[in-house]
This record gives C-alpha cells, structure tokens and sequence, in this order.
C-alpha cells in the first residue's frame, strides 16, 4: 500500500485486501486516513474476548498533530465495563505473532530524541471499555505526525498504566498500513 499525501480534498482507496480498506481523504491541510477490519488474535488457539470483534481506526495527520479514533465492536460482552489499553505500534498486524507488532509507535523515538519520554503526549494512547454489547470507542489528539509505514493497534490485556505506558499481554491487532 502506498500513501502519496492527498490534498484538496480528494478521497482515494490506498489499499484494499482480503477484507481491509484503507482510505484516505484531503482535508483543510490534514490527511484522513480510515483503516477498518476484523482483529487479528494473538492467541488463535483459544478462546478470548476479541475473536469475533472488529475496529475502525481513523488517524486525522497534520503537519503538527494527529488525532486518532478508534471504534471496536463485537467484543465478548462478558467482559463489559473492562477497559483495555490499546496503542499505536511501530510493526505490523499478524496473527499469531504480537512481537512482530514491535513496540509503540514514540514520537521521541522517531525523532531521535535521547532519552526516548513515554507518555500520551510521545504515543498514541487509546484506552476503551467495553459496553454492554460488546462495543468500545476511543480517541487521542498528539502533537505530532504519525509517519507512514507497516504500522498496528494493538489492543492489550490492561489499561495503560501512565507512569510506564505499560498495559499487560497483547491480544489481538488491527493493520494499520499507509
């Protein structure tokens, strides 16, 4: 999939396989990505609440900043009222394989920042609790671009803890690729 960094307001499909769409649209300066598919499991072999759930992710990049949103459905509604972390990350989606998503995608360490500061306002947060009917939303607004690339959602099994961006095993993912 290639991105070429639409502006004016033009829609084009970046990309599109089996069962992803990738989407991006030009507006007022910012560029509108959509990527939209079912979650990949980490842990195909058993049972867990996401096997069955989907998410959309919309990532709004400006020169400056980039504000995310992410819509999950058909999560396990047994666990309703949980809260997963869930964060932009540096690889790809597979599943199967969560060490091949990397870690999170840090704006410090895309600049070469040294030491590399992990917080909400270095990477993309986006923390959901479940509803009732298995449903879970979120968004984020950083101050800073998001560089394309083979890139993931990972939603994780804890929420994030804030003093170390940490948020427990990984359980599943989203592509996010431009």
């Amino acid at each position: 999939m290639e991105h070429k960094g639409l502006r004016g307001g033009a829609a084009v499909l970046v990309g599109l396989s089996a069962s992803v769409a990738v989407a991006a649209t030009a507006v007022a300066g910012a560029t509108v990505l959509r990527f939209a598919d079912g979650l990949k499991d980490y842990s195909s072999a058993a049972a867990g609440p996401f096997d069955h759930a989907t998410a959309r992710l919309q990532l709004v990049d400006r020169a400056t900043a980039t504000t995310a949103v992410l819509h999950v459905r058909g999560v396990d509604p047994a666990v309703a009222g949980r809260t997963f972390g869930a964060h932009l990350h540096d690889g790809p989606c597979s599943s199967d394989a969560p060490a091949a998503a990397s870690g999170h995608y840090n704006a410090d360490a895309h600049a070469g920042h040294v030491p590399v500061v992990v917080s909400r306002q270095t990477e993309v947060w986006l923390d959901f609790t479940v509803d009732a009917s298995g449903a879970g939303d979120s968004s984020t607004a950083v101050r800073f671009p998001v560089e394309p690339g083979a890139r993931s959602v990972v939603v994780h099994a804890a929420p994030t803890d804030p003093a170390t961006g940490l948020a427990g095993a990984r359980l599943a993912c989203l592509p996010v690729e431009w």
